[in-house]
């Protein structure tokens, strides 16, 4: 596996460095086409190409462009190629400028068009050859070639949760060994093996060829981890821990004093001060955007329900929002008006309360589309947690630890859960982790990214109910 891997690296290598010549040759090939006398011939770009090449490989190594990664959406591997294209070729403009200017090189003509072209087609085809390789490896991966082989230590919730989750979200790129235990009561999954002990784990990672090693003990001991931890470095595979409660809360650690003592702080919320207004601002003019193109679609959609069945076309509901302070959230009514007289209910995929068009509407999450006008009003945010009603809200405080400091924000219509897929009939524990997450990691590209990945998820969300 570890030839694999490199072999790999330098496909991506290569790919890399044909992308970028590509991406000079496009740009003069346009350019000449846009304004023929504007540049000189191709050859007379070769330093320019062999500059910009040299610098985006260097760049991208020292990034960790060719670090193995998860398998990773669009939006979000482009920060991984975008940013170091960029400064690329930056540097390299700086650099011909400067053998320019000191006569080592012969003076080329670069017109700004010309720069700006190139810098586009290197991001863009840089991409393309990045998301060709990824295919290319997810086909292998599914005819069972250059898959990564797990071996999962602890056989208790937390371990079957890992193997779920390894099964489904990566069940492409990993194969689960089997397990590892200190407990041999804990039932393993159907289909994986208990193949020992820690004290075994060198020999079973060298037997089954493991690449990757995951510890699912968040109730063991620091020392019984870092034993493990050690049986594993001694066959140099991939470590990785899946960790408890407290390194959760204090993912964001940060050192201050108190009369000299220092403290920890383990709890803190990237949206203070200015951030507020700026995120404020984001809401005001996308949520203002959205509302006026999609009135018309709005207005259509209030006739259909109108038509459908008797009743209002807005369904307002209490929700719980900034503060824990309850608010009127609207929704296109997707059930029959008489949908709640015996009192609130979950909602279930097969609802029989649902409507024809509401289940349409609930599938393609169109029904949440007046809480762009709770946005404006100031209710809720773009992005932020979903919103639950008081009666559950009371209910989940009562056993989910740190429930409530998803209301230190305001809620959104869309959210990092939602877009991981934790929609509808999902684990609360589950949303709330990712909830908590985005609540101490916010930043005005992350709210960018959750808003782009929800409008690629709208058509394809199988949860969406």
């Amino acid at each position: 596996m570890k030839g694999t891997r490199l072999l790999l690296k330098l496909l991506i290598l290569l790919t890399d460095i044909g992308m970028v010549g590509l991406a000079v040759v496009a740009a003069h090939r346009l350019q000449r086409y846009l304004r023929p006398d504007s540049v000189d011939r191709l050859l007379a770009y070769l330093p320019l190409t062999l500059i910009l090449a040299a610098t985006t490989v260097l760049i991208l190594f020292l990034t960790k462009g060719y670090h193995r990664r998860p398998p990773q959406s669009l939006i979000d591997s482009l920060s991984t190629w975008a940013g170091p294209v960029t400064m690329a070729t930056l540097i390299t403009l700086t650099a011909v400028a400067f053998f320019v200017q000191d006569r080592t090189v012969t003076a080329v003509h670069y017109p700004r068009r010309f720069v700006v072209l190139v810098w586009l087609f290197a991001v863009g085809l840089v991409g393309l050859g990045r998301y060709l390789l990824a295919r290319l490896l997810f086909f292998l991966q599914s005819r069972h070639v250059g898959r990564d082989r797990v071996l999962v230590v602890g056989t208790g919730e937390v371990g079957r949760m890992l193997v779920q989750k390894l099964q489904s979200g990566g069940g492409v790129a990993h194969e689960v060994v089997g397990f590892v235990d200190t407990n041999t009561e804990n039932p393993t999954p159907v289909g994986v093996p208990l193949l020992g002990h820690p004290a075994d784990l060198p020999e079973i990672i060298e037997k089954h060829a493991v690449d990757e090693v995951v510890i699912g003990l968040p109730e063991g001991s620091h020392r019984q981890i870092v034993q493990i931890i050690s049986l594993c470095e001694r066959e140099k595979v991939s470590i990785k821990v899946f960790p408890d409660v407290f390194q959760i809360m204090a993912s964001e650690v940060s050192v201050s004093d108190l009369g000299g003592l220092p403290l920890l702080t383990v709890r803190d919320v990237a949206l203070r001060g200015w951030r507020l207004s700026l995120k404020r601002m984001f809401d005001l003019v996308f949520g203002g955007l959205a509302l006026i193109f999609l009135s018309p679609l709005m207005l259509f959609i209030a006739l259909l329900i109108k038509l459908e069945s008797p009743g209002p076309v807005f369904y307002i509901q209490e929700r719980m929002g900034l503060d824990a302070r309850p608010f009127p959230m609207l929704k296109f009514r997707s059930m029959r008006a008489d949908a709640e007289k015996d009192g609130p209910g979950w909602t279930t995929p097969h609802d029989t309360r649902k409507t024809r068009l509401g289940a349409i509407l609930r599938r393609i999450s169109f029904d949440e589309l007046p809480q762009l006008i709770n946005v404006i009003r100031g209710d809720m945010s773009l992005v932020g947690p979903r919103p639950e009603r008081p009666v559950y809200v009371e209910q989940f405080r009562q056993y989910i630890p740190r429930y409530m400091d998803r209301h230190r924000e305001k809620a959104g219509i869309t959210g990092w859960a939602q877009v991981n897929g934790l929609r509808g009939d999902t684990s609360i524990v589950e949303r709330t982790k990712y909830d908590l997450w985005y609540i101490e990691n916010w930043s005005l590209w992350l709210d960018f990214k959750i808003c782009l990945r929800t409008l690629f998820k709208l058509f394809g969300d199988r949860n969406a109910y």
